[in-house]
């Protein structure tokens, strides 16, 4: 047994190793993971401590020392003399906690009604589809704007810049649940007709135990494949959200709010201001997608 998982992980190590997009967007998607990480470390100003800021520096173009301070900054500057390098590394770290957190949300509301739905089955499945379809006739950048909307309006004044992060992860993991009650719903009531199952029941085990021991672990391949891909789209919706200026606050700018900054000025010569941040947010969700990609592939049994 453990020969045979042994092969079959150096025979997923080979193929990943020998699909070159794959890797690049694994290496691409782990630079900048380290980067989020390693911000405070790495970030040659702290963008946000209007101490630090000197106006003098506004509009310093990339890779140019500013002629009155002479300060170099590689990305250039933005209007209020603001590190762009500096202020994408920790626009990266938003913009990975509000996705990497919204997709968990996500899975384990999505993953719970769907092992709810597709083992008991009856009105309790066709309650939980009925409320995915009906979530379904809507885009989700909609529900999402509805629920954010929704949250933030009943949280205190004095808390909302505060909570809003929060809030934006329970917009869009509210929002995203439906791919994963869908695909564990049908693989539930696959595996709940197998002889393991009807032994389990046989022998005196409750329905939990029968969901989690089970038959839970027999619905991760296509889990994960979803939680890749919904990854990047919980980023790209909280970069729509801060872009439309409903999403992360000033005081905590996620990519989306950078991009919203330098929209003003694209047109004015400062082109770096909006490029290098919709750059970062593009090569983000571009390795998640492929590497998503990747692991459907990878996972998919008809492909093997």
């Amino acid at each position: 047994m453990m020969g045979r998982a042994a092969d079959g992980a150096i025979g997923r190590g080979q193929s990943l190793a020998r699909t070159p997009r794959a890797l690049l967007s694994l290496g691409v998607l782990a630079g900048l993971v380290l980067a989020a990480i390693g911000a405070p470390l790495l970030a040659p100003h702290d963008p946000f401590d209007p101490a630090t800021l000197d106006l003098m520096n506004g509009f310093t173009a990339p890779m140019t020392h500013n002629p009155y301070t002479g300060d170099l900054f590689w990305l250039g500057a933005d209007d209020q003399g603001r590190d762009v390098f500096s202020a994408i590394l920790f626009g990266l770290r938003i913009s990975l906690f509000v996705g990497m957190s919204a997709v968990a949300l996500a899975a384990m509301l999505g993953v719970s009604l769907g092992l709810l739905a597709g083992y008991l089955g009856g009105w309790v499945d066709g309650l939980t589809m009925r409320a995915a379809d009906v979530q379904l006739t809507f885009p989700a950048i909609l529900v999402a704007m509805l629920i954010f909307g929704v949250a933030k309006g009943i949280t205190p004044v004095a808390y909302r810049d505060e909570m809003a992060i929060w809030v934006l992860i329970l917009a869009i993991g509210l929002s995203d649940w439906v791919p994963f009650a869908r695909v564990v719903r049908g693989a539930a009531m696959v595996e709940a007709s197998r002889d393991y199952v009807l032994a389990a029941r046989l022998s005196g085990r409750s329905g939990p135990a029968i969901m989690l021991r089970h038959i839970l672990p027999n619905v991760l391949s296509p889990v994960l494949v979803i939680a890749t891909i919904g990854l990047a789209q919980a980023i790209v919706t909280e970069a729509t959200l801060s872009f439309l200026g409903i999403g992360a606050p000033p005081t905590q700018p996620s990519l989306g709010t950078l991009i919203r900054t330098g929209q003003s000025y694209l047109f004015s010569g400062e082109w770096w201001i909006l490029a290098f941040p919709a750059a970062t947010l593009l090569a983000l969700a571009l390795a998640v997608n492929l590497l998503g990609d990747w692991l459907r592939d990878r996972l998919n049994p008809v492909l093997q």
